[in-house]
């Protein structure tokens, strides 16, 4: 092993924990430096549990490989060695021994935050062509000796010899060698695994060696010290391979964090009939359901479930397979789940009979499942009401919202097969079979299935452009399963009468065959499958909160959102309001909680019916008076949207902006366009043509707009001032509740800027309140949107009531980058770790947010009770939300359908300071 005397980027000299024999030298406290693995089996060590012993190598030692060129701390293979010896002395077997049976292990990965398939794992280590003979003597069992060195050589040819699948192969090349064998010896590629004989599996280790040598130039190595080294650095060096990467980025899992190693004494499931491997959740994790849910084959290895090679049979089938086995795992089940206070994922195998629990974790789960868990385990009492709001993944709120299958359509549709929900909801797309083709037919705008025999890791960037995933192997925990309930993609298991052809890229299935590029739909919730596309209908939560056509007690999904919120509300400090334009996106978002409107932008009703004539009619006109004519076509339609907006918020308050996007974005740009305006206002279409030559900027994101355009044209910001003032007034008057405006001037860079256009405002009000015989009290402030205004602030404020911060062009203005055209380089910036997340999907706090946090410090220096918002897209964005929440900002404002998540967030957060 390559060592490095050096350890000085090292907090201890201890890099090795050992675990087993009822002892532990770590505990389920000490993620960060055992990995969420290696805690958890220290952690079920002591507890008494059935746990292999073993060690687990430190995340240290993996910051410290990469930091010093993939060498390793000088203390590290000494402490190895003593890690084996205690593991050897609980056993009584000899780690390489080729006289009796030897010790064997497995080396797996473990992140502080589980990482399901992303990283790698190698069985078996230990076995050379002399060892596997003293195990044949030693078990009198050749099939299963040689079943084990199978799996080895596979496991370590791939993970460490890097033996894979080229970029122009579908198949695996072991998978390939050993289809072939079995076409040869059994005439058919689909003869179960179990059916070949120690002889078969001798000559596939002969095959697979074969193949190491062709492909690497290098014979498989013999010595069990040197594989167990080669293991430990293909794990570590797993932690940056591409899937990882890809998986960090989506989760926003930090790359510093590195992995542990957990060398673990193997147990086996694959001795005969009296031994399996399985995989069990302590509750359904696709439905939140309180029973023990999972599956298990016998005769296996535990990656051959979670792999999706054979199908394997539900956990409750072992009860009848094997009682006592069955039994000792619900013992388990109750005894990690009163321990851990959550749902837990394990794996177990089965020895002879013997339980053996090979790890645990916190299981993922979907978003109803996660709603449905949290609140039956306060009602259990396993936790308590502010646990369960901290538990859930804000991000995953989404998830309740997805559409499911109308039932019209379903009835309509043909159904083609059915497999095992492991996904819910409802997804159609055009199928396409292999990850490489599913990214390229996403990026070109389809709607993409990803089909294939079985997932794997490399799949990761397809499940990600996928709206939902089609296996026709593998049980519901798969990797396909446990990967798209945690992205919360529809997906569908072990459809086993689906046959893939990867040559011909067709699917055929209900005697019907599908091309690549067909339409197929899929229903996660149910597990069945359809042919072409079928058309979807809202979420139960969308039935009952907006279209009103499910009753609450008929939804259990629903009692649980809602029983949710209500202990959101009842913790958190910071206020979640809706970006809205209308009367029915106002009332959806108050029907999902938000408590009033942070950003109405008036332009989007410019667009509606006929009025964008009158729009471009003032664009066009050269003279004041002309203008002044034709907005007051608008007025009528602009207060008539207000009083809308005003009696949807029922006396909640309403933040409006004023006009914002440069003016040549209202006016025609082809020529058939200009024609048929010049018909319409009766102007000469070359009067039109040179206006829009004229108005044509080079930067228009920074040119003439938001506040810039009331300045140049006043007409437009009296009209829109006055068409507030008299919706509020008139909806006071009808409704009998205070009706309290908010008016956002936009782009404000001088304070001088924003005091003009306040005059103006504020003339108006005075004007109306004297026509209408009263008046309504309002604000005046502004966007922060631009650096200048952030770091002067103080000024502004002595004009502003109120700032929101708007930061997708805080974003673009603060870093210089277009939102527009960042598409072409972000990626790489995320895979070179420039920035950790899209700025214009999660604030960069390190930088915008310095801006919002000098702005809030020096705004409520000169106003201290300034009202202070947030209203970009940020708002729906929960690491956002939570950076607001550390500002002390009043309010979020995010879309209708992301109130929910930002709710659970703000919540969150408010819990999280307390």
């Amino acid at each position: 092993m390559s060592t490095n005397s050096c350890a000085c980027s090292a907090s201890t000299d201890k890099f090795v924990y050992s675990f087993g024999g009822g002892s532990a030298d770590g505990n389920g406290s000490m993620k960060n430096l055992l990995g969420g693995k290696g805690a958890n089996l220290a952690e079920m060590a002591r507890i008494g549990l059935p746990v292999p012993p073993g060690f687990t190598i430190t995340t240290e030692v993996c910051t410290y490989y990469y930091d010093y060129d993939c060498t390793y701390p000088s203390q590290l293979d000494a402490q190895i060695k003593e890690g084996v010896a205690k593991m050897e002395q609980i056993l009584g077997r000899k780690f390489g021994d080729t006289e009796a049976m030897p010790l064997l292990v497995a080396v797996r990965s473990g992140a502080r935050e589980s990482m399901p398939g992303m990283m790698d794992t190698i069985l078996n280590l230990g076995l050379n062509e002399k060892s596997v003979e003293a195990m044949v003597k030693a078990t009198g069992n050749p099939r299963f000796a040689w079943d084990c060195y199978r799996r080895f050589v596979q496991m370590y040819g791939d993970v460490v010899l890097g033996v894979q699948k080229n970029p122009d192969e579908d198949h695996e090349p072991f998978e390939a060698a050993i289809a072939a064998i079995k076409e040869e010896r059994y005439g058919s590629a689909d003869v179960e695994d179990t059916k070949l004989s120690a002889d078969d599996l001798k000559e596939l280790v002969s095959r697979f060696k074969k193949l190491v040598l062709e492909r690497t130039g290098h014979e498989f190595p013999e010595c069990p010290w040197e594989q167990l080294q080669g293991a430990i650095g293909a794990v570590f060096g797993s932690w940056n391979n591409d899937r990882a990467i890809v998986y960090r980025q989506k989760y926003g899992i930090p790359s510093e964090w590195g992995t542990a190693v957990n060398v673990q004494a193997m147990v086996f499931g694959n001795t005969g009939e009296e031994s399996g491997s399985g995989v069990a959740f302590t509750r359904n994790p696709a439905s939140g359901e309180n029973e023990f849910y999972g599956e298990f084959l016998m005769n296996a290895q535990g990656e051959d479930v979670v792999a999706g090679v054979r199908t394997p049979a539900p956990v409750a089938a072992l009860h009848d397979v094997m009682p006592a086995a069955f039994n000792e795992l619900m013992r388990i089940r109750e005894v990690l789940e009163n321990h851990f206070h959550d749902m837990q994922d394990f794996e177990f195998t089965i020895q002879d009979r013997t339980v053996y629990m090979l790890q645990t974790r916190n299981g993922k789960r979907t978003g109803v499942a996660a709603f449905r868990i949290a609140c039956e385990m306060v009602e259990q009492g396993l936790i308590d009401w502010k646990t369960a709001v901290r538990r859930i993944p804000a991000d995953q709120v989404d998830q309740l919202l997805t559409p499911i299958f109308d039932r019209e359509a379903i009835k309509q549709a043909k159904m083609l097969t059915r497999g095992l929900p492991a996904g819910p909801g409802a997804a159609t797309g055009r199928i396409y079979l292999n990850a490489e083709r599913c990214v390229e037919a996403a990026d070109n705008g389809e709607k993409v299935l990803l089909v294939r025999l079985e997932t794997s890791p490399e799949d990761l960037r397809g499940m990600i452009a996928a709206e939902g995933i089609l296996t026709a192997r593998g049980g519901v925990s798969s990797h396909a399963a446990l990967v798209a309930r945690q992205m919360g993609k529809v997906c569908v298991c072990g459809a086993d009468e689906v046959i893939v052809d990867y040559n011909n890229r067709t699917v055929t299935v209900g005697g019907m065959t599908f091309n690549e590029g067909d339409y197929m739909s899929i229903d996660g919730t149910s597990g069945l499958v359809y042919a072409g596309k079928v058309e979807t209908s809202p979420s139960e939560i969308i039935q009952v909160l907006i279209s009103k056509t499910m009753k609450p007690e008929d939804s259990r999904t629903y009692q649980n959102f809602a029983k949710l919120m209500q202990w959101c509300d009842d913790c958190t400090k910071m206020k979640v309001r809706t970006n809205a334009d209308s009367p029915k996106q106002t009332e959806a978002a108050l029907a999902f909680g938000a408590t009033g409107i942070g950003l109405c932008r008036t332009e989007h009703m410019f667009f509606e019916g006929d009025r964008i004539d009158f729009v471009r009619e003032m664009i066009l006109s050269t003279k004041k008076s002309d203008r002044v004519a034709a907005v007051s076509k608008l007025l009528p339609y602009q207060k008539g949207d207000f009083k809308g907006i005003f009696k949807a918020l029922k006396g909640l308050p309403g933040t409006i902006r004023l006009l914002d996007p440069p003016l040549h974005e209202f006016l025609p740009q082809t020529k058939e366009q200009q024609l048929d305006l010049a018909q319409k206002i009766g102007m000469p279409v070359e009067v039109i043509m040179r206006r829009v030559a004229e108005l044509h900027e080079f930067n228009p994101m920074l040119g003439h707009r938001g506040c810039r355009l009331g300045i140049a044209y006043p007409e437009i910001t009296e009209m829109q001032a006055r068409a507030i003032f008299e919706a509020a007034v008139e909806v006071s008057q009808e409704e009998g509740f205070a009706v309290v405006p908010e008016i956002m001037v936009p782009l404000v860079a001088f304070k001088k800027e924003l005091d003009i256009q306040k005059a103006i405002i504020d003339k108006v009000a005075q004007q109306v309140f004297e026509e209408k015989g009263t008046k309504v009290d309002y604000l005046v402030g502004t966007m922060i949107e631009i650096p200048r205004a952030a770091v002067t602030a103080d000024e502004i404020a002595e004009t502003a009531q109120f700032f929101s911060f708007g930061t997708n062009d805080l974003t673009q203005t603060g870093l210089g980058m277009s939102r527009d055209d960042s598409g072409s380089f972000l990626p790489q910036y995320q895979e070179l770790e420039i920035i950790k997340k899209n700025v214009f999907a999660s604030i960069d706090q390190e930088g915008v947010g310095k801006l919002m946090k000098i702005a809030v410090e020096l705004g409520r220096s000169t106003r201290p009770d300034i009202k202070l918002g947030i209203c970009g897209e940020h708002g729906g964005d929960p690491a956002s939300v939570k950076f607001c929440n550390t500002l002390g900002l009043t309010y979020v404002s995010c879309s209708p359908y992301r109130v929910p998540t930002a709710r659970l967030a703000a919540a969150q957060a408010a819990l999280e300071q307390a």
